[in-house]
């Protein structure tokens, strides 16, 4: 079978999908809350059952990360997901203001299209799907290729479990034939209503321009400051917890450190002793040349990879139980590998002599990649914490918190979400960390209070042909009265 055939099925595929997901979804928005939760909660409860088995499918599959680390992830998209969203009204009347007369009705957005990456395969399905679901809509999902496996099991765990708590088969499905042409069909098609993004730069752009509403992510590039007030012993850890948890595949997790003149070697000291190897000029030099491809992009080769699998791959040598490759850098910009996104356990390290050096420093970062998503902040000192807030052009200001955990919103009290919205200085259509919420429309049924003569006020007068030589609106009816009969004396004179 050729390309172009696998083309047309791909396409036709899709096309199937989204009927059925449309008959499905008919179905749904008929459905209780009641039983909207119901089918979300068995969902959630297989998707958990089924977390080490996943996890060890997307990695032996993709290769990227750390199965016991991707359990981690299924029980965050599963379990805390749930725990969080259940108790969310989604579905018909959600709020009913007596007083201003003004009632809120959940209207589904209809059919999602689920775009999945690599990266977090299994995990983002999950999650997804659950809050797909919660909202009252059905979703299809476009796999990534090189986790079509992983994906496709994950899909019919929770499909199995949906239908068999009264959920319409067709309100949870995915692509099997995974084309650049078939995705640009679910994307494009007229019955598809929302697109939830997430993956690479190039399809969240191709999202967007797809005339579909559209829900994405745009790259993560977090610097993380260690002001000198901080805790650093506390803050390393939690970098490195960070930046090693599945290998860095978080986006929100920290690409480059920044650290002021004043505690540079206790932070250095204190990197080294948590298994950071700091690189040579040398070093430094020849793996920069595998962190991005000629074309300004992401090398795959490093993805999620450990740092033995790096060394390896670029001809260095490192000392045993290194966890993180960190080098000093000083150079911001495009073409500076070291200063973009790194999903990796890579760091660059930046030195600068105060606080607002690191701040403007961390601007100029994120407006080169990552604008609107994440930064760290580890700091004991609440007017750094509040310039930082006031001034940085991200959705997410992490204060003493993992930027991977942290972002998502497993160790911080954010919405639990793997889809990190980036506001519009990230070319995102919201900042929120994606939950229900944000995937339905709301129906305001609205009570009149007040009647036309009541918000002409006290600009009655004008209507009445009364206008005086002074057309001032805070003009009092009594002034109103007095100026009528000036201006029948003057005229008389």
């Amino acid at each position: 079978m050729n390309l172009q055939d696998k083309d047309l099925l791909s396409v036709q595929e899709v096309r199937n999908l989204l009927r059925e997901a449309t008959a499905a979804q008919k179905e749904l928005s008929t459905f209780s809350q009641e039983k909207i939760d119901t089918i979300c909660k068995a969902i959630a409860d297989a998707a958990y059952n089924e977390r080490v088995k996943l996890a060890k499918m997307a990695r032996e599959e993709t290769g990227f990360g750390i199965w016991e680390d991707k359990v981690v992830k299924n029980s965050f998209a599963s379990k805390v997901v749930w725990e969080n969203i259940k108790d969310i009204k989604s579905v018909g009347i959600i709020n009913e203001d007596k007083v201003r007369r003004v009632t809120d009705v959940a209207v589904p957005v209809g059919v999602v299209a689920g775009l999945i990456p690599s990266t977090n395969p299994t995990s983002t399905v999950i999650y997804k799907a659950l809050i797909s679901i919660k909202a009252g809509n059905s979703i299809v999902f476009s796999p990534h290729p090189n986790a079509l496996k992983a994906i496709l099991e994950t899909i019919e765990i929770i499909r199995n479990a949906a239908v068999a708590a009264g959920c319409p088969a067709g309100a949870i499905s995915c692509m099997t034939v995974p084309t650049i042409q078939g995705t640009s069909e679910l994307m494009k098609n007229d019955l598809t209503n929302l697109i939830l993004a997430t993956g690479g730069s190039a399809m969240v752009k191709a999202a967007y321009s797809s005339g579909t509403p559209a829900i994405g992510v745009g790259p993560g590039n977090g610097p993380a400051f260690i002001e000198k007030s901080a805790n650093i012993p506390m803050a390393v850890k939690r970098i490195m917890d960070s930046k090693t948890f599945d290998n860095g595949t978080i986006c929100a997790s920290e690409q480059s450190v920044v650290v002021e003149e004043v505690s540079k070697a206790a932070v250095v000291a204190e990197f080294k002793k948590n298994g950071a190897y700091f690189l040579s000029i040398e070093e430094a030099a020849k793996l920069e040349k595998f962190i991005m491809r000629a074309n300004g992009t992401m090398n795959p080769q490093i993805v999620g990879k450990s740092v033995q699998d790096i060394a390896t791959l670029t001809g260095l040598s490192v000392p045993t139980g290194t966890r993180v490759l960190i080098a000093e850098e000083t150079r911001v910009g495009d073409k500076v590998p070291y200063s973009r996104e790194k999903l990796a356990p890579i760091l660059a390290f930046y030195t600068t002599k105060n606080w607002e050096e690191a701040c403007e420093l961390s601007i100029d970062i994120l407006n080169h990649e990552g604008a609107g998503h994440t930064l760290c902040l580890h700091t004991e000192d609440e007017n750094v914490v509040r310039e930082f807030g006031l001034r940085k052009p991200v959705s997410r200001l992490l204060v003493n918190a993992p930027g991977a955990l942290g972002g998502i919103g497993a160790a911080t009290n954010m919405m639990p979400a793997l889809t990190l919205g980036c506001g519009a200085v990230g070319g995102s259509s919201t900042s929120d960390n994606i939950g229900p919420e944000n995937l339905f429309n709301i129906r305001r049924v609205a009570y009149g209070v007040r009647e036309l003569e009541e918000l002409r006020g006290e600009d009655a007068y004008l209507v009445e042909g009364k206008t005086t030589a002074s057309t001032n609106t805070s003009v009092k009816s009594e002034d109103v009265l007095i100026n009528t009969i000036v201006d029948a004396i003057l005229a008389k004179l």
